[in-house]
């Protein structure tokens, strides 16, 4: 979190992870460079412009698969969210690689073009009536519209001015963008007929992001479909037993109508939140108890248990629930109290039990 828009607010793990991230890109770039011609006779064969376009165009596509790989993963595996929490900074990269890939391209074929190099690309194949000859720079140049318009709006003062909804929404045209770089693969690989490692690879991201999302589509399936037990005589929700949820952590419940509700423990103490982050709808409950604050898992964003507001001077808010425990059951009133009402946490009698005394290792924040 951060009081003041800068152009990155650095911190120690954004600087390693922009660090690795650049350094893998230099090592693709440079692999590809002297061990595919080496590999292959037919790579062997191509121009050396070429054979960099390809560079950074193989590679283009190779980041924005893990880009859109890294939210099934962290949903499926917390060992994963450290890849989430400054996923941003991935696509940013990514777009500035695909643009560096159009750039040789636009310097190599349309060097001598006549007309403007853009106009030329436009104008130079109009073959729509054919597969085989189908103009395919078209969606090569549509996704990189997407990504260079969602890398130029992924500060948060783009977030705050569009709000979360209209940004996030906006962003989801990620998706828009893979497919048309999967076309535009695809047919520059049925024309060029040439190299199968093409077709095998287009393939191999599908189905990898195909199952990714279906294993975590079911996963978040469940939770929404699981069954929720109801007290007859007052309404409110039964989440779960109180030995589910361990010191720090939180279990995520689903309220009648759809809404989900984290219940943490900390200090022998129950609070119930939202499950939705105030920034971008993250998933609070997957986090833990930081210096007393319930952090979200996803960009850090802390908010305080009694009454789900960030800590000074942020003004972030999320919705607070009433909570309670009927023998050993823990209950969740289903209407929220008015944004930044203060509830006590409920004080949990007895002892922990010893698995819930010391932190899980394999949650980390931002």
């Amino acid at each position: 979190m951060s009081t003041a828009y800068k152009p990155v607010g650095w911190n120690r793990n954004k600087l390693i992870y922009d660090a690795v991230l650049l350094c893998g890109v230099v090592a693709y770039i440079l692999l590809y460079l002297k061990l595919a011609p080496l590999l292959s006779p037919t790579v062997r064969a191509v121009d050396t412009p070429i054979l960099r376009m390809r560079a950074f165009g193989s590679l283009a596509f190779l980041l924005l698969t893990v880009v859109l790989a890294i939210g099934p993963l962290a949903r499926l595996d917390p060992r994963f969210l450290p890849l989430l929490y400054n996923r941003r900074h991935f696509g940013v990269m990514t777009a500035a690689v695909a643009s560096t890939h159009a750039m040789f391209v636009l310097d190599w074929y349309f060097a001598f073009s006549a007309t403007p190099k853009l106009t030329a690309l436009f104008t130079s194949n109009t073959s729509f009536g054919s597969i085989s000859g189908f103009p395919f720079e078209l969606f090569g140049i549509f996704a990189l519209l997407i990504l260079l318009v969602l890398a130029a709006t992924s500060h948060d003062f783009w977030l705050s001015f569009l709000s979360p909804p209209v940004w996030k929404a906006m962003h989801m045209s990620i998706y828009a963008a893979y497919a048309a770089v999967v076309l535009h693969v695809g047919l520059g690989a049925v024309i060029d007929g040439s190299n199968p490692m093409t077709a095998l690879s287009l393939g191999a991201s599908l189905v990898a992001l195909s199952v990714l999302h279906l294993q975590a589509g079911r996963r978040e399936q469940a939770i929404d479909e699981a069954p929720s037990r109801i007290e007859a005589e007052t309404g409110w929700v039964d989440v779960c037993d109180l030995s589910a949820i361990e010191e720090g952590l939180a279990i995520v419940g689903v309220l009648p109508e759809g809404e989900r509700v984290a219940v943490f423990r900390f200090k022998n103490q129950l609070s119930a939140l939202s499950n939705l982050c105030s920034h971008q709808n993250g998933p609070i409950g997957e986090g833990k108890v930081v210096m007393g604050f319930a952090t979200c898992p996803w960009h850090g964003y802390q908010y305080r248990l009694e009454d789900g507001c960030a800590p000074p001077p942020f003004k972030e808010r999320v919705r607070k629930y009433h909570v309670k425990v009927v023998g050993t059951r823990v209950l969740v009133d289903p209407v929220a109290v008015p944004l930044g009402t203060r509830i006590e946490p409920v004080t949990v009698t007895g002892a922990m039990s010893p698995a819930s005394q010391t932190m899980p290792t394999t949650r980390t924040s931002p």
